[in-house]
């Protein structure tokens, strides 16, 4: 073969190897490596969703900075803590007055209690009291007025008695004779509730002063003065 003949298919083999070279897709290519600072994955999300790594990252550090007040909360917080305060001071005053009314009631409890102690003693000592002091209180024909001489001497009496709580006090009533005998019963009724008012004007308890409305005296040996009368008698227990 000639020289030049061979020179050609030398030339066309080089070429032949050089293009088929080049068309053919290499086997395996190592990928470029992220940039330093930014995560692989925040990359990935990044560019999945059409924006930059650097975006994900900007937004995720705006988080961090916490939430926003809401205004109209705030308003609605302090408008409750102000009906929670008016609230308070509301039961405070409900306390105040509970308070009172316990108080009162504890006193009131009190006096009863003593004045149930005294009428039970007065009660079981009905029958063994003794007289400690009399009088006699005088009226007028059909009257139930009190004289001056009547007022000073029940006065005496209701100064005792406030002097010594234990002594009580017991009223007859009578009157003369003359006139019915019903009309009688009533008028000396009415004589012995006129000594007990005036004695419980003064301060003595009612459950201190016993009353009995007897009627007219017969007795011809009594003046019919000494007839239309009350008799007071002192009563005090014994020893």
């Amino acid at each position: 073969m000639r020289p030049i003949a061979k020179m050609g298919m030398l030339s066309s083999a080089l070429l032949w190897l050089v293009t088929g070279c080049a068309e053919t897709k290499p086997a395996y290519v190592r990928p470029a490596p992220p940039a330093r600072g930014v995560d692989v994955a925040e990359a990935q999300v990044g560019d999945a969703a059409g924006s930059r790594p650097g975006d994900a990252v900007g937004s995720r550090a705006g988080d961090t900075a916490g939430p926003r007040q809401d205004p109209q909360l705030d308003q609605r917080m302090t408008a409750m803590e102000g009906r929670i305060n008016d609230m308070s001071q509301r039961l405070d005053k409900v306390d105040g007055a509970v308070a009172g009314a316990q108080s009162r009631a504890e006193e009131a409890a009190q006096k009863a209690d003593g004045v149930n102690s005294r009428l039970t003693r007065l009660w079981s000592n009905r029958f063994n009291q003794k007289v400690s002091d009399s009088l006699e209180v005088y009226f007028s024909p059909d009257s139930i007025e009190l004289s001056d001489a009547a007022q000073t001497a029940l006065l005496s009496v209701a100064k005792e008695m406030q002097a010594h709580p234990t002594l009580t006090v017991e009223l007859a009533g009578y009157t003369d004779p003359r006139g019915a005998i019903d009309y009688n019963y009533a008028l000396s009724q009415r004589r012995v509730d006129a000594v007990r008012k005036f004695l419980m004007e003064k301060g003595i308890q009612l459950g201190r002063i016993q009353a009995a409305s007897l009627g007219p005296i017969s007795d011809s040996n009594t003046p019919d003065i000494k007839k239309r009368r009350v008799t007071v008698r002192l009563m005090a227990d014994q020893e």
